[in-house]
């Protein structure tokens, strides 16, 4: 399995449509795509404007997928968001 940790800048004033355009996209993408097991968003609790994705994938290839559907996917989020995205993968240490 694979598991990111994704961070998101949101533009100033868009955080609402933010949240809206994930509460109606999110449960397509992981109908679309059964190799992604989890793919949840949070906001920051102190923290504003900042989107953190929980993401876990099967294998290798469920991430490529994911990877080549993702500006489709996130076509209405991408303007509300600021450039770049600190992505970490991670490891699990117990599985």
């Amino acid at each position: 399995m694979i598991t990111l940790i994704a961070t998101l800048k949101v533009k100033e004033g868009k955080m609402d449509e933010a949240v809206q355009v994930l509460k109606d996209v999110v449960p397509k993408i992981k109908a679309a795509e059964p190799g992604c097991l989890e793919y949840i968003p949070h906001t920051v609790r102190g923290v504003e404007n900042t989107i953190i994705f929980y993401e876990k994938y099967r294998d290798k290839e469920a991430l490529q997928a994911h990877s080549a559907n993702l500006g489709k996917s996130l076509e209405n989020l991408l303007p509300l968001l600021e450039p770049g995205m600190d992505i970490k993968t991670c490891r699990e240490i117990i599985s």
